[in-house]
C-alpha cells in the first residue's frame, strides 16, 4: 500500500524554526521527485519546494526562498522540509508528494504548521 506521511508540524513562534518529515512506503522513492505544497484556509494550494529524485536540485517558491530547505534521505524513504524564520504567513497545512516526469502521483494526508505569536 502506498504510503506517505508527514510528521513534525506543530505551534511555532515567528522567527522559529520546524523541520518536517514525509515518510514515504510501497513505491520506490528513489525514483520519484518530491514536492512540499501548503494550503491555508481560504487560499489555494501553493508550491513550497521541489527536489529532484536523486537529491541534486532543488527549486522554491518566491515566498520561502531563503529560509526553507528541502532536502531527502533515499535510503531512509523520507522527505524533509526545514523552515527557518517562520512567519505567520507561512501557517497553513503542508503536504508532501510524488512526482514522476512532472506529474503528481502521490499525497500525503498533510501536517498542521501554526506561526503566531
Amino acid at each position: 500500500q502506498v504510503q506517505l506521511v508527514e510528521s513534525g508540524g506543530g505551534l511555532v513562534q515567528p522567527g522559529g524554526s520546524l523541520r518536517l518529515s514525509c515518510r514515504a512506503s510501497g513505491f520506490t522513492f528513489s525514483s520519484y521527485g518530491m514536492r512540499w505544497y501548503r494550503q491555508a484556509p481560504g487560499k489555494e494550494r501553493e508550491l513550497v519546494a521541489t527536489v529532484s529524485s536523486a537529491g541534486d536540485s532543488t527549486n522554491y517558491g518566491d515566498s520561502v526562498k531563503g529560509r526553507f530547505t528541502i532536502s531527502r534521505d533515499n535510503a531512509k524513504n523520507t522527505l524533509y522540509l526545514q523552515m527557518n524564520s517562520l512567519k505567520p504567513e507561512d501557517t497553513a497545512v503542508y503536504f508532501c508528494g510524488a512526482f514522476n516526469f512532472g506529474i503528481g502521483v502521490y499525497w500525503g494526508q498533510g501536517t498542521q504548521v501554526t506561526v503566531s505569536s
